[in-house]
Order: structure tokens, then sequence, then C-alpha cells
């Protein structure tokens, strides 16, 4: 196909179409829409003059070859003769890191629009995605309407089209539209060292358009960073848009009482995991006021579906005094590595908003010297939604854990549950079978090795008895009619905290390996 066949100005739309159809029926479609995008190219003015006519399935391909080809003018003409309300730039750029002027270039092409007074007729684009695990088929397709690909990437033209008002004939056949702001959406990850180029031309672009330019971001990871570079940074971000939350810091507590205002701003948000949050070393009156200023951002999370809590100091004593701000049920809810105390518990196992659990995790809290009928409770409200249960390293023993068996074993919907670490016998294992059998949804379960598989008090595992007693147990899944329940032995080794695993042959931490 030669290139003053595709691009001459006297030859209507219509005649692109027409060598579409017919040339797709010879060649596979990725080849053909290659085919045509390096031949426009070819040319780069005309292919520029060429947009006006360009079919709309033609674009990806032919923005695709400028995108590695680094034809600067053509993306930014292409951007803003862009036919779909969405381009998926973050997709491309996933492959590898584009040049700083390719990425400085999609951006220019923004430029162009706002800086119009009114809407172009063909402006399409609303939205600039560099979210670079979203849309991944979006490149493969001919055209945006093709299934699979979300609604909103579709053109504006295949959108539901509102009902108008009658209008006199005389008025104007296209009304002028106002311009609205366009956004761009990202996920962020703030760190310590030197910020990202693209992030900073980026954050200096939405400072210059003064609100036509909406920097939206899904996904925040926030990492060590001093706090006025965060605050700086979050300055230019529509916070209402975050969703997903990771605070993986070691924070004072008076550094998290900083950033709460910011976290009470985030109201669509739907997923929230702080770790390693330590105490100041000031006067127990302002540590209050830090954790109650933290915790009364939760009115503000309206949207909260998932709340991650790990290693995090102040908890005990507070839990309910944080989950008493909540404005919806929570699915998920993962408290590992914390303190708690009784009060702690009794009321979670009372808090209206646990009711639809689907996850529950306690892994690392410490049990031993705590009532179990709160735990009981608890997995009595939940037994009609939990679907994974995580109890590990909670010093559970038998006493406690026979008290939870019959509450267990109305949980319908358990999948997963697992609870290694904790000092339970054979007897209180076989019982927890006889229990559990019934849940026809539960699939794995990953239980300690039984008391009665250590040689000694120092926990040295005896692996003929493990292996003894694992294969009672399975024989007992098998006479019960549930050979497909997957039970897992599994322990940390005394010496360096590696698990032992066993099923049916160990797997074995290094400690066991010969020298």
């Amino acid at each position: 196909v030669e290139r003053r066949c595709l691009v001459p100005h006297q030859f209507p739309r219509d005649f692109f179409r027409s060598i579409f159809i017919r040339l797709s029926v010879w060649m596979s479609p990725p080849s053909l829409l290659e085919l045509a995008g390096r031949s426009l190219l070819q040319d780069e003015a005309l292919a520029i003059a060429a947009l006006e006519e360009l079919p709309k399935e033609l674009f990806p391909p032919l923005f695709t070859v400028a995108f590695f080809g680094r034809r600067s003018e053509s993306l930014k003409a292409m951007v803003q003769a862009w036919p779909f309300a969405c381009l998926p730039l973050g997709a491309l750029m996933k492959e590898q890191r584009p040049p700083q002027e390719v990425f400085q270039a999609a951006l220019d092409g923004l430029d162009g629009l706002l800086a119009q007074e009114v809407r172009p007729r063909r402006w399409k684009l609303q939205v600039l995605d560099l979210r670079k695990n979203v849309h991944q088929d979006f490149w493969t397709v001919w055209s945006g309407t093709r299934l699979g690909v979300c609604s909103w990437l579709k053109p504006a033209s295949a959108q539901p089209v509102p009902k108008k008002q009658k209008v006199d004939a005389s008025s104007t056949v296209a009304a002028e539209q106002p311009l609205a702001p366009l956004e761009v959406v990202i996920d962020l990850s703030l760190k310590e060292g030197t910020q990202d180029a693209q992030l900073t031309y980026l954050i200096e672009k939405v400072k210059q358009k003064k609100g036509l330019l909406r920097l939206c971001c899904k996904k925040l990871k926030i990492f060590a960073m001093p706090m006025q570079n965060i605050k700086r940074i979050l300055s230019v971000v529509q916070l209402d848009s975050v969703q997903d939350l990771e605070v993986n810091c070691s924070w004072k507590l008076s550094t998290l009482g900083k950033f709460s205002p910011l976290l009470g701003r985030m109201s669509n948000l739907q997923r929230l995991l702080l770790s390693h949050i330590h105490m100041s070393s000031t006067s127990p009156e302002r540590e209050e006021q830090h954790v109650t200023q933290f915790a009364s951002q939760f009115h503000c999370l309206q949207h909260l579906q998932e709340l991650y809590l790990d290693s995090i100091s102040f908890l005990k004593g507070h839990l309910g005094q944080m989950l008493r701000c909540l404005s919806n049920p929570l699915e998920t809810l993962s408290i590992t590595n914390c303190r708690l105390a009784e009060s702690d518990l009794t009321y979670l196992s009372q808090c209206p908003n646990i009711s639809q659990l689907k996850d529950l995790g306690l892994s690392g809290v410490i049990l031993t010297d705590i009532s179990p009928e709160p735990l009981q409770v608890l997995l009595e409200r939940t037994s009609a939604t939990l679907q994974d249960l995580d109890l590990d390293e909670c010093g559970i023993v038998d006493s406690q854990f026979v008290v939870i068996l019959p509450a267990l074993g109305r949980c319908s919907q358990l999948t997963t549950f697992s609870f290694c670490g904790n000092r339970i016998s054979m007897a209180v294992l076989e019982s927890l079978l006889h229990h559990t059998i019934g849940l026809s949804k539960l699939s794995h379960v990953l239980y300690p090795a039984p008391l009665e598989s250590y040689e000694d008090v120092q926990g040295t595992l005896h692996l003929g008895r493990l292996a003894y007693l694992h294969a009672k147990l399975k024989r007992m899944l098998h006479e019960s009619g549930r050979p497909g329940m997957v039970w897992f032995s599994a322990n940390p080794c005394p010496r360096c905290g590696d698990r032992t695993f066993y099923d049916p042959e160990p797997i074995l931490c290094p400690c066991f390996m010969p020298a």
C-alpha cells in the first residue's frame, strides 16, 4: 500500500474506510493497521494534516507507531484529535519507560486543547490515563467499541445521548460547548530520593493550568519521604479521587497527626493500609490528641471497605475509638502484629460495621491472656459472610480453641482458614475437622504441627510423628467424604523462623538441610 493511496486530501473519508475493509479480507488486522500507520508516518506533516479525515480505527496503531518512533509533533496532534474519551497512555508506557521528550509531547498536546476558549468540534478526549496496569487490551483492538473495552473508552458518539429540548431552527446547529477540565489519572508512589522527572513535569503542568487540568490518583503509596514533600505533591492532587492508600512508613504518631487532615479529604477511599506507626516521646495527653485526630478522619471515609493495620503501637485501647467512626460495613479487616486489650476485642465483636466481613485477619495479635468469648461472638456475627480467616501466631491454646469451634463450624462461606503458630493438640485438631467437615466451601486449612509432634520443649519437630499425624488427618478427611479439602501442616522453626510445611512430604527450612 503506497502512502499516496492512503492520505491525499482529495479523497473523502469513505475512501479510507473502503480501502481498510477490502484489505482486511486479505491481511490480518494487526498487520494492516501497522502498515497503514507506518505509511502515514513516512511524512509526518502529511500525517498530521490527514488526521481530520482519518478513520478512528487507525488512531490506536498510528499513535503506537508515533509513540515508539518518538514522533513528538504527531503525538501532540493526535492527542488533540483523539476520537475516544480516554487515552490510555500508561498501558504503552508499561512496556518501556518513554524518553522525557515523548512524555512531554503527549502532555503538551493537551495545551493545544486547553488554550482554546471553546471545545473543538472533534474534541472527544476527557481522560489521559497514565496508569500502567489498566486498559491492557485497548491497543490490540481496532476500535474502542469492541467488546471487552470499558464503556468510558468508547467514542463520545457511542455514549447515550440525553434528550434535548426542542430548539428554534434558526439557532446554531452545533452549539459551542464551554471548556471543561481534562483529567490526568496516575498511580503515585512517593519515596525518598530524586523526584521523578516525568512527575515533576506533570505537576508543573497542573499548576500552570489552574483548574483546567485535574490530577487524579487512584492508588497512592507512601514510603519514606519528608512530610513537607508529601504535602507539596498532594497539594496538586484531587484527593477525593484516591481509592487505594498504602502508608508504608515508620512514622511517629505525631507525624501521622500531621497527615490526618489529608486522609480526611480522601472521601472516596475504599482501601487503607497503615503500617509501623510508633509512639512519640511527647506527653500522654498530646498522644491522645493525635489518636483522636486520626480516628476522627474515619467519619469522612464513607466508602471504606478494606482496612489493614500492621504494627500500630497505639492501637491497644483505641480500636473501638477508630471503628466507632466508620460509616459503612467493612468487607476486610486485617490487624497484624499489634497489641490489643480484651476491651478492644469485645468492641470488635459488637461493632455494627463488621457483620458483613469477608476477610478477617488477626495474625500476630497475642490472645493467650484474652477470653475467647469475644472471638466466638465475632465469628458468630460474621458466619454468613466470612470467607478467609487468619489466626496465625496468636498464642491460642486448646482451652481457648475449643470455645470458638462451634462458631467456626457455622461459617458457611469459609474457604480458607489458617492458624499456624498456636499450641494445639492432635485431639483438638480432630475436633476441628469434625466441626468443619460440613463446610462445603472450605478448601484449605493451614494448621500448626500438633503438640504431639515435638521432641522437646524447645520446639524441635519430630518429622516422623508429624508425618504420622498428618496422614491420620488425611485419612479422616477421606473417610468423611472430603478428600479434596487440603490440610497443610506448618510451624516456624525456633532457630530461623522459617516454616516447615508438610503435605504429604515435608518442605523443610534451611536448618533441617544437610550441611
